[in-house]
């Protein structure tokens, strides 16, 4: 198992994460790099799924990382999330920016197993659909959560994103 997946299932784990349901965690044969793909490959409303977008919130001179997961059937609306987090601005990360943040690539980012904490917010929209999937570490790697549990193992916030 790739050591991504192994840090994803172990961050699930240690945040309380359902265990029944972590373990329904699939490595798909072909990457599911967007939510269009995902929920092709999973028979799901795209809404179901849960993208892991890394922006860069600047205030001032820094940028900080934030992990917005939204619903796939949404777009962020930065100007909004600037507003939720206080930040000056928020835009999208670089894939340089992802990786250091995440240790994850861009199409795989879960929103457990990085380094270090980052600020989360989860879309409200999410909350409409009894299970979502997120990415599992890897753009073959997905596993079925809920908004609740979302919440609960980024330690992250409800909002409005879209």
């Amino acid at each position: 198992m790739h050591r991504n997946v192994e840090l994803v299932l172990a961050a699930l784990a240690q945040g309380g994460a359902d265990p029944a349901r972590a373990a329904r965690l699939k490595v798909l044969p072909d990457a599911v790099a967007t939510a269009a793909a995902a929920a092709a490959a999973l028979g799901v409303e795209v809404g179901q799924i849960a993208n892991s977008l890394v922006f860069e919130m600047i205030s001032g001179t820094d940028g900080s990382p934030l992990l917005v997961l939204t619903s796939g059937a949404h777009r962020v609306d930065t100007g909004k999330v600037a507003a939720l987090v206080g930040a000056t601005k928020v835009r999208r990360a670089s894939a340089e920016f992802v990786r250091e943040a995440t240790g994850q690539v861009i199409g795989g980012v879960s929103p457990v197993g990085h380094p270090a904490p980052i600020r989360t917010l989860v879309d409200r929209a999410l909350e409409a659909f009894d299970e979502v999937w997120a990415a599992g570490g890897i753009p073959h790697a997905v596993f079925p959560t809920t908004y609740a549990e979302l919440i609960a193992v980024t330690g992250g916030e409800a909002a409005d994103v879209a």
